[in-house]
């Protein structure tokens, strides 16, 4: 890769987004070794706002990705199922320049019946950048084939 492109780190893969949102605004990479999953992305020009740093919105949308994606590989929820964002806050911590590394690990807090609680933690090149929260509807089974 060029120096423009730094190399993505060890053991992470391109997560499977070909359409859809993710699809046109990632990629997204994932990192999933027995319990340790990570949720990274290397901010390209496109992800920043006219600072140079990634843009909330962008950073809301990994944050929303990153939190039910690693409690379905976490096995911390049963079954496959969807998990919809009721609400999502999130603390802007300090910024994510253009070509770093952002990368989210989170947990599961609690599960009912019916909703997921859980948070996490996204950092920019290792410094805390965003904290999240949020609270996920379980929803139906999901398609075969998503790569959950």
């Amino acid at each position: 890769m060029s120096p423009s492109h730094p190399a993505i780190p060890p053991g992470f893969r391109p997560l499977s987004a070909d359409s859809g949102f993710i699809g046109v605004n990632g990629p997204l990479y994932l990192l999933h070794q027995g319990e340790d999953v990570r949720l990274g992305l290397r901010v390209e020009p496109r992800h920043v706002n006219p600072m140079g740093n990634l843009h909330g919105g962008m950073m809301a949308s990994f944050c929303d990705m990153l939190i039910p994606l690693t409690v379905h590989r976490k096995g911390e929820h049963p079954g496959r199922r969807f998990l919809p964002t009721i609400s999502l806050q999130i603390d802007y911590l300090a910024p994510a320049p253009l070509g770093c590394w952002i990368e989210g690990r989170a947990e599961l807090l609690r599960a009912t019946r019916t909703l997921v609680f859980a948070q996490g933690l996204v950092t920019a090149d290792g410094v805390p950048c965003a904290r999240a929260s949020g609270v996920f509807k379980i929803g139906p089974e999901l398609p075969a084939g998503f790569g959950v």
